[in-house]
């Protein structure tokens, strides 16, 4: 059998469907895009997409799957949104309440399925370029926090923005920016390089997602909006039921990342 990280985005999913794998996705599929899920009562889906279009940075929405389906029909041919993740996370109030390898025993048909945009997806051309992605190197899922960096509200939804962080030079950095912003669709240029401290983070070898990477001497630190945000926000509003991809464990589409780059 082939190594997961050789396989095609359809292979990948049918593995993960049959919980034959349960890892975080960065690095996988080289070369198609990966989404963040959000999925709520479709009575909080209106402001939901609202918050979305307002925060288009942390929260680029690129399909929506509407109550009573989980098939996607934009981003990838029939992947199932409760099966072919490879962990879900619930949370009920506002507390997480369990992680799950497969969600459709617990999915409700009241369920409306955001997909969001995800930096994986940039991190391709980011290699492509030269540019290192640390957290891929290590082998890691890519370290995320929380900030002081506020967003615009809706409804219930609201708070601060979560950034993702890739550690390189100074002169990576504009490299990196440059590329990025060509993707807006999944997140786009940086949102802060240089002091962590200045949007809010305190200890920048303790992420509040994902795992620590090694900043090595002469890097500077560049941040990214993150599609772990809306999970922030869906805590934040105490939505009494909601299922999220686990942090760093995303849905691989059959959409190359290049159809998601702008010119």
């Amino acid at each position: 059998m082939k190594n997961i990280a050789e396989l095609k985005p359809r292979e990948a999913r049918a593995l993960i469907r049959a919980r034959g794998y349960s890892g975080q996705t960065s690095g996988l599929c080289p070369g198609y895009a990966q989404c963040n899920l959000a999925a709520m009562p479709g009575e909080y889906a209106d402001d939901f997409l609202r918050f979305a279009r307002l925060n288009p940075r942390p929260c680029p929405v690129l399909e929506v799957v509407p109550a009573g389906e989980r098939l996607t029909r934009l981003v990838a041919s029939g992947a199932d949104v409760a099966r072919d993740i490879p962990k879900y996370r619930v949370y009920e109030y506002g507390r997480p309440t369990g992680e799950y390898e497969d969600a459709s025993p617990i999915w409700r048909d009241d369920l409306v399925a955001f997909l969001i945009g995800c930096s994986f997806s940039f991190e391709d051309a980011l290699m492509r370029a030269g540019v290192p992605v640390r957290h891929v190197e290590q082998g890691r899922n890519v370290p995320m926090y929380d900030t002081n960096i506020p967003l615009e509200s809706a409804g219930v939804f609201g708070g601060n923005m979560v950034v993702s962080m890739r550690p390189m030079t100074t002169e990576q950095a504009k490299l990196a920016a440059d590329i990025t912003a060509r993707f807006p669709r999944v997140h786009g240029a940086p949102v802060h390089i240089g002091d962590p401290k200045d949007i809010g983070i305190a200890d920048i070898a303790r992420p509040d997602y994902g795992d620590a990477v090694t900043i090595h001497p002469g890097e500077t630190t560049v941040f990214w909006a993150c599609g772990v945000t809306p999970q922030a926000a869906v805590m934040r509003a105490r939505l009494p039921f909601v299922v999220t991809h686990a942090p760093g464990h995303m849905l691989i589409t059959d959409t190359p990342n290049d159809a998601l780059a702008e010119e």
